[in-house]
């Protein structure tokens, strides 16, 4: 891309040394410019604009004789390089402030991790990679018991805090590649990579005592209902496995709460 802005500029250079003082073709390098700052960084879109006014300046220096000024090249260059920039920095502006939109698209807001959206977008990707290597894998649903309880006794505000320890406790009982989301309301979900049914069954149990015990020391009266599925043979999607682990959860939900429920399961074709 670099090498093909910088022949653009050469070629438009050229184009201004045929044609003279009289025709501005400066517009023209605005398309270098543009794609560049877009497609790699600002840096390179300064550099751009300066190559590109600097190879117009030389030009206009080999005809200095044809203005009436012999500064005038230099003057209309620095306006034109000014402009380059602006153009770079509005760019560069425009593209941070998209890339934010698009983050908080796949945020959960409060806990800020990732909503079901973005859970679905990063399952799909590991998903095929275990089907690529025929790799195991394990999803859980959990659930906050009673959790409206807590907002109805307290309020949204220490509800909101309850979501966000839950979060802070399954993050740090899980490993760097495992995927955590909020799905809305109470509930979470967790794709555990390259986890089969004894791995994934420990995990659970060791995260549902964790959430027990911090749930515990802040004196909130909750628990967890879970559900799980293991893979080993990878279905075609995301959501089987997910609608398994979903319907587990609610089964341990009507028969008492507080439970892990697990299954390892094939896809249904």
């Amino acid at each position: 891309m670099l090498a093909a802005a910088i022949g653009l500029i050469v070629l438009i250079g050229w184009l201004r040394f045929l044609t003279g003082p009289e025709f501005a073709f400066s517009f023209l390098y605005l398309f270098p410019i543009v794609t560049v700052t877009w497609f790699t960084n600002p840096y390179y879109g300064i550099a751009i604009s300066a190559a590109s006014a600097f190879t117009w300046l030389l030009i206009d220096l080999t005809m200095v004789d044809r203005f009436t000024r012999a500064y005038i090249p230099l003057i209309n260059e620095s306006f034109r390089f000014s402009v380059f920039l602006f153009i770079v920095f509005m760019i560069a502006k425009y593209k941070r402030m998209l890339e934010k939109q698009k983050s908080l698209a796949m945020m959960d807001p409060l806990t800020r991790i990732a909503n079901r959206r973005a859970f679905r977008k990063l399952a799909t990707v590991e998903i095929d990679r275990s089907r690529r290597y025929a790799l195991p894998f394990s999803i859980m649903v959990i659930d906050v018991d009673d959790f409206k309880s807590i907002n109805d006794q307290f309020g949204h505000h220490t509800g909101d805090c309850l979501l966000i320890t839950v979060v802070e406790t399954i993050k740090h009982h899980l490993r760097a590649i495992d995927i955590v989301a909020r799905f809305g309301g109470d509930e979470f979900v967790i794709l555990l990579v390259n986890t089969e049914e004894a791995a994934a069954d420990m995990v659970a149990r060791k995260l549902q005592r964790q959430l027990f015990d911090k749930m515990k020391e802040k004196e909130w009266a909750v628990t967890f209902s879970i559900g799980m599925v293991t893979y080993h043979n990878i279905p075609d999607s995301v959501e089987e496995p997910i609608q398994a682990a979903d319907r587990l959860m609610y089964e341990v939900k009507h028969n008492g709460k507080n439970d892990i429920r697990h299954a390892v399961l094939t896809p249904q074709h």
